[in-house]
């Protein structure tokens, strides 16, 4: 059965579907020894696929696999870095980095902090990542100066960026620290940056950004305790009915 070559890959755990894009646009993808192209449809049964000169099948494709991460400050959210930076599969033990094709969920901006899932299932790592996907994502900020209720209202309510009104977030005062104030914010978006840029807007800029929780799926639980900076854990089981809930809400489409 035909299928877009980039979702192929991104099932096959190989990589995530927008890495997958990346690399046929880095001409490391052939489809019968030709270089493939964005969207052009292949049959698994009848044609070869290759990366990086290797051929690759569904019989290579490893175990699934579903990691949470807290994601210290300083290290990207990509697989790979040509600058060489340090990314969060560094984080991980050598048997986890490579041929696995274990990838970041989403992102956390380089000076964030806090949980990060990583696994290997493309359609996971799709669906999670969907435009109209509205799993809540809990964090803990520190902004400077002390915003007013009336300030947390209007970002409760929504802000516009780019022309385009957020969605209504959670949004409530922990504690005042000196000249600091330390809020949690709860979303059920995520556009790029959009905490630091509300707060930006609103005048009180973001010092320290932190999740601690996607859905259900917090940094720390009665059973496993707390999950300390740099390291991870897999998920539990009650973590992954979590997850399986929230993607049957998503068409998968070609």
């Amino acid at each position: 059965m035909e299928a877009r070559i980039q979702k192929i890959i991104s099932q096959w755990g190989i990589a995530s579907r927008r890495e997958a894009e990346e690399m046929i646009k880095r001409s490391r993808v052939k489809i019968n020894g030709i270089l493939a192209h964005l969207g052009q449809k292949v049959d698994p049964q009848i044609d070869t696929i290759s990366i990086d000169g290797q051929p690759v099948s569904q019989s290579q494709r490893p175990s699934l696999i579903y990691l949470l991460l807290n994601k210290p400050p300083g290290v990207i959210c990509t697989c790979d870095d040509p600058q060489g930076r340090p990314t969060v599969l560094d984080l991980l033990p050598q048997k986890l980095r490579h041929g696995l094709g274990i990838h970041p969920v989403g992102r956390l901006d380089t000076d964030s902090t806090g949980a990060l899932i990583l696994t290997n299932d493309g359609d996971l790592t799709f669906s999670l990542t969907h435009p109209s996907h509205n799993i809540a994502k809990t964090y803990h900020i520190v902004v400077k100066g002390h915003p007013p209720e009336v300030v947390l209202g209007t970002w409760r309510e929504g802000v516009f960026l780019e022309g385009r009104k957020t969605r209504p977030a959670k949004v409530q005062l922990i504690q005042s620290l000196g000249h600091q104030s330390k809020l949690e914010i709860i979303l059920q978006e995520g556009r790029n940056r959009q905490i630091r840029r509300v707060a930006e807007q609103l005048g009180y800029p973001v010092i320290q950004l932190h999740r601690t929780a996607i859905g259900s799926i917090q940094l720390q639980t009665p059973k496993a305790g707390f999950l300390s900076v740099g390291d991870y854990r897999h998920l539990t089981p009650e973590e992954m009915i979590f997850l399986k809930k929230q993607i049957k809400q998503i068409p998968i489409n070609d």
